[in-house]
């Protein structure tokens, strides 16, 4: 399931967060990469430990914890604490598959990678190239966003980050372990819950066959959620 998250930053919390970043010192982003991402990663990257990646990556987590479309895609149970890279001058990231665990650097805490997520923030006008190009069971995705917005996909797919061969493109990006490990039944109750959003919005949500598929929500999550 590859799910865009618009305006999950407004315009002042943008600016909040590259104010941040972009005083920080940026360095060889394969601090944080596997052997085999090390092999087809060329970026920037914000240390995990460093104040500036810090305060950014929790105005990140406070929005995804306002955004309903966020909670109802992901159902997120663990998240990983946001990064933050830049490309520029043909930086570019290979096709790879993300590490199945994540874990924090100098901490025990770790994360499932159920699903990954990139919050763009950058003007996509102010750059070439940059695409976040993910393969899907409905062929080849390319996902240039505006600044603000965030895209969440499988950690399992197949992608990679297109060559930047004019101006910066500056995002942020981590994992999170969900409390439905299966992608398929994720995304049925996300369809699910998205149709009785709009079905309560017609009917009301006293409506008896809303309430009804309610239920039959909760209930296939309790069967289906590790929480």
């Amino acid at each position: 399931m590859l799910t865009v998250i618009p305006d999950l930053l407004d315009g002042e919390t943008l600016g909040r967060v590259r104010a941040l970043v972009d005083a920080a010192e940026w360095v060889d982003g394969n601090v944080t990469s596997g052997h085999q991402s090390a092999l087809a990663k060329r970026n920037l990257q914000l240390p995990e430990e460093s104040p500036q990646a810090k305060q950014a990556g929790q105005i990140v987590l406070d929005a995804l914890g306002r955004s309903a479309l966020f909670i109802a895609a992901a159902l997120p149970l663990k998240v990983f604490p946001p990064l933050f890279n830049s490309y520029a001058g043909g930086q570019a990231f290979g096709t790879h598959v993300d590490n199945a665990v994540r874990i924090q650097a100098g901490t025990g805490f770790r994360v499932r990678s159920d699903l990954s997520i990139t919050v763009f923030l950058e003007d996509p006008e102010s750059y070439d190239g940059g695409e976040l190009t993910i393969e899907t069971n409905f062929g080849v995705q390319r996902v240039k966003l505006p600044a603000g917005h965030a895209v969440l996909y499988p950690s399992s797919s197949l992608h990679r980050v297109e060559p930047v061969t004019r101006g910066r493109r500056v995002a942020s990006f981590f994992w999170l372990q969900s409390m439905v490990r299966d992608d398929a039944a994720r995304q049925m109750l996300f369809d699910l819950d998205s149709s009785i959003q709009a079905l309560a919005v017609d009917l009301g949500h006293d409506n008896a066959q809303v309430i009804r598929l309610t239920g039959v929500y909760h209930n296939l999550l309790r069967r289906w959620a590790d929480a």
